[in-house]
C-alpha cells in the first residue's frame, strides 16, 4: 500500500479567502488551452486566427462551468434540484459533471463559430485537442481534494484516503483518469490533429476515446453513494453516460472518413486580418 500524500486542499489562504487546488487546476487547464490554441492557430488550415483565441477560450470556459454544473444537477442530483432549485447555484458545495461540461462546450463552440464565420465541425476539431490537459489537471484536483476515489483493492498501490470514513485501501482512480483522460488522450489527439483530417474526425476520436477511458476506469471507481449502480448490478452512472459517447465517436469517424473532405485553408478575408 502506498501512503496517501498529505496535501492541503487549500493552496492559498489569505484571511477568510481560501483558494483551493481544484480551482487552480481549472485555471491551469484554461491557460494550457489558450497556449495550445495559439500554437494551433498558426496552422494554414486553422479555422481560428490568433486574435480570436482569447474569446474562444472565454466562451469555452463559460460552457464548461455552466454546463458542468447543470449536468451534475441533472445527471447526478436531480431530486435535490427539484426539491431545492436554488441548489443549482451552490457551486461552493462542489459538483461538476464532465458530460454536462461537454454539452456546454459544444453549445459555446456553436455560438462562437457563428460569430466568427466558421463552421461548427471545423471549430470542434480545433477545440478537441485543447481539452485533455484541463481534464487531467481536474482529476489531479479531485485527488488532492480526496473526492471521487476508487473501490477497495489489495493491489500494492492502493491508498487509504484520510477522509474516507471506511478507511479502506482503494484504487487511486483519480490518477488513472488523469493519466488516460489527460496525458494519453492529449498525446493521441495532438498527434492525430497535427495534419489535416476530414471534418469531425478529430472531434469523433475525442468522443470515442474519452468514452472508452471513462467506461474502463469506472470499473474501479467508487460509484456515487446516493446513486449506486444503474444497470445490471454493475453499470455506474458514468458508464451509462459514456456508452452514447462511444457509439457517437465510432459513427462520427466512419461518417467523417466516408463523406468529408480534408479542411481547406483560411479564407482570404480571415488570413488577411
Amino acid at each position: 500500500m502506498i501512503p496517501y500524500p498529505q496535501i492541503d486542499p487549500v493552496a492559498v489562504a489569505i484571511g477568510p479567502l481560501k483558494v483551493h487546488w481544484y480551482g487552480l487546476m481549472y485555471l491551469g487547464g484554461f491557460i494550457a488551452a489558450w497556449w495550445l490554441a495559439l500554437r494551433r492557430s498558426r496552422k494554414s488550415w486553422s479555422p481560428v486566427i490568433k486574435s480570436e483565441v482569447e474569446d474562444l477560450i472565454l466562451y469555452g470556459a463559460i460552457g464548461v462551468v455552466v454546463g458542468g454544473r447543470l449536468g451534475y444537477m441533472f445527471f447526478y442530483n436531480f431530486p435535490q434540484l427539484v426539491a431545492e432549485p436554488l441548489s443549482l447555484f451552490k457551486v461552493w458545495e462542489g459538483g461538476m459533471s464532465f458530460h454536462g461540461g461537454l454539452v456546454g462546450v459544444m453549445l459555446a463552440t456553436a455560438i462562437y463559430a457563428r460569430k466568427i464565420g466558421t463552421t461548427f465541425p471545423a471549430l470542434i476539431d480545433f477545440v478537441a485537442p485543447l481539452v485533455p490537459i484541463g481534464l487531467g489537471l481536474g482529476r489531479l484536483g479531485n485527488f488532492i481534494g480526496q473526492e471521487l476515489w476508487g473501490r477497495q483493492t489489495d493491489l500494492p498501490w492502493g491508498m487509504v484516503f484520510p477522509r474516507d470514513p471506511e478507511q479502506l485501501a482503494r484504487h487511486p482512480s483519480q490518477l488513472y483518469q488523469a493519466f488516460l483522460e489527460g496525458l494519453v488522450l492529449f498525446a493521441v489527439l495532438w498527434w492525430f490533429s497535427s495534419k489535416p483530417r476530414p471534418r469531425l474526425a478529430v472531434g469523433g476520436l475525442f468522443v470515442l476515446l474519452y468514452g472508452l477511458f471513462r467506461f474502463i476506469v469506472e470499473f474501479v471507481r467508487q460509484p456515487d453513494g446516493h446513486i449506486g449502480f444503474d444497470l445490471f448490478g454493475w453499470m455506474t452512472r458514468g458508464q451509462l453516460l459514456s456508452l452514447p459517447m462511444i457509439a457517437a465517436g465510432i459513427a462520427l469517424l466512419v461518417w467523417s472518413y466516408r463523406t468529408q473532405p480534408l479542411p481547406k485553408g483560411r479564407t482570404a478575408a480571415k488570413s488577411g486580418t
